[in-house]
């Protein structure tokens, strides 16, 4: 059975503790972060070039993400700008993802969830390590033969 994205984030949310968009520290996600591609659970060969996750209070309240990805033979640029209290959104660029939902439950955790047509696509916790240098994602999709994968990702900090 198909649950409506709507329901899911709705749900998913509707529990979450609220945003901390309004701290008075700015939170450690913001500034940009690659992604450390030898770890990247895929074959080399399939691995890109880079990918780059960029977070940026653009002030009143909203936050913009973007995210570049190179690949050997490709490049990807995909945006979004949001308040970061689980309001939807909609996701430019991606092939991933057509709206999403972000929160903010502690000034170094973001919470995401993304969509495509109404449907879930993956569920991203990002949490930035206590030095500020490092961030660990975690993401979990549905994978092949529709059994639940988690994912995990480590990035550095690049400014």
């Amino acid at each position: 059975m198909k649950v409506p994205f709507a329901i899911l984030l709705a749900v998913g949310l509707g529990h979450a503790a609220p945003a901390l968009a309004q701290s008075a520290a700015p939170s450690p996600l913001l500034g940009s972060w690659a992604v450390d591609v030898e770890r990247l659970p895929m074959p080399p060969e399939a691995r890109p070039k880079s990918v780059t996750i960029s977070y940026a209070d653009i002030g009143g309240g909203k936050w913009r993400t973007s995210v570049d990805i190179v690949g050997k033979d490709y490049e990807n640029h995909t945006a979004g700008t949001y308040t970061p209290d689980g309001t939807p959104y909609v996701v430019e660029g991606s092939p991933e993802a057509d709206i999403a939902a972000v929160q903010l439950p502690a000034p170094n955790v973001l919470v995401m969830v993304l969509g495509k047509g109404g449907i879930p696509a993956s569920t991203r916790v990002y949490t930035v390590a206590p030095d500020g240098k490092t961030m660990i994602e975690t993401a979990g999709y549905i994978g092949e033969g529709g059994k639940p994968v988690m994912r995990t990702n480590y990035f550095t900090r690049v400014r």
